[in-house]
């Protein structure tokens, strides 16, 4: 996880710079949002700020951490969301930029595998509002890019058994979110 100081005071920055302009923005222009689904699935903190820049238009920041069981991950995302009836109300389509750094056990523990992707993801999906401030966002994407990886014959002992790069579609944005919009 090299990178992750660097990455983080990026995301960081951003998050920060989008709060910033909260201030001036019109009613329900920010959300904090968080994915049941990464916590039932791996148990990684994840977060997501969102900022409505227009009717029909919202800018899109996250990122999720996980470091227990098979997977480690970092992920950094910015991207934005186009909503048909009003933002942060109904169905919406959404792209972003993505940056993952992993390192995951395969082969029940006895291989490892690391390494950087990056590409783009589209998703689309359905929030709905359950009070002024709070909605659940339910969600389906897809991510494609490129990998950078080292395959090790097993987690500790550092044996290069494979290494390259290739390109990936993965299934992406599998959600069901909490989002406090203020």
């Amino acid at each position: 996880m090299k990178n992750f100081n660097f990455i983080a005071m990026a995301v960081a920055t951003l998050v920060a710079g989008l709060w910033g302009f909260a201030p001036g923005a019109s009613a329900q222009g920010v959300s904090i949002s968080t994915n049941v689904v990464d916590y039932a699935e791996s148990g990684g903190a994840n977060v997501e700020a969102a900022y409505g820049v227009t009717r029909h238009w919202s800018l899109n920041a996250g990122m999720k951490y996980d470091s227990g069981g098979d997977v480690r991950q970092q992920l950094y995302s910015f991207g934005g969301r186009f909503w048909p009836w009003y933002t942060y109300s109904g169905w919406w389509l959404g792209a972003k930029m993505q940056y993952q750094e992993f390192n995951r056990r395969v082969d029940w523990g006895e291989r490892a595998t690391e390494g950087d992707r990056y590409g783009a993801g589209f998703a689309g999906g359905y929030s709905r509002m359950l009070s002024k401030h709070l909605n659940v966002d339910l969600g389906l994407g897809v991510w494609a890019g490129k990998v950078k990886y080292v395959t090790y014959a097993c987690a500790t002992c550092g044996r290069r058994v494979d290494s390259g790069t290739k390109y990936f579609l993965l299934p992406n944005d599998i959600m069901i979110a909490l989002s406090f919009i203020f």
